[in-house]
């Protein structure tokens, strides 16, 4: 249970962290947003960003071998890193239809996919 938990939260904060990262490259296209400066821009993303650590924050402590979870710290940081690439690629081809997966990337996953096998590997 606590490791559906964990990468349920993790789901969230990547999902929140990839907006605030990305988002306003779409947002752009929204004319009062375009006319924001870049401390807007960040302050904006800094917002949503918040979102993300209340997220990413209670799925580590709860993930966490040392804290009862089922995850050491490395296979959090593998997991981490594989959904923020999933999601990151979900928000791509939803929100930027100019932008395509190509060979070379499902390759890339293949080999994410290798190294969450390896890390989980006794």
């Amino acid at each position: 249970m606590k490791g559906l938990l964990t990468i349920g939260l993790l789901i969230l904060s990547n999902t929140f962290m990839t907006i605030a990262w990305y988002g306003h490259l779409k947002f752009s296209e929204w004319k009062w947003f375009n006319k924001l400066g870049l401390i807007s821009v960040v302050l904006i993303s800094w917002g949503i960003a918040l979102f993300e650590y209340i997220f990413q924050v209670p799925a580590n402590k709860i993930g966490f071998n040392n804290n009862g979870g089922p995850f050491s710290l490395v296979q959090l940081k593998v997991i981490q890193e594989v959904i923020t690439l999933i999601v990151f690629s979900g928000f791509t081809l939803i929100f930027f239809k100019n932008q395509e997966l190509k060979w070379n990337h499902f390759v890339a996953f293949i080999f994410l996919i290798l190294a969450v096998y390896f890390m989980f590997k006794n």
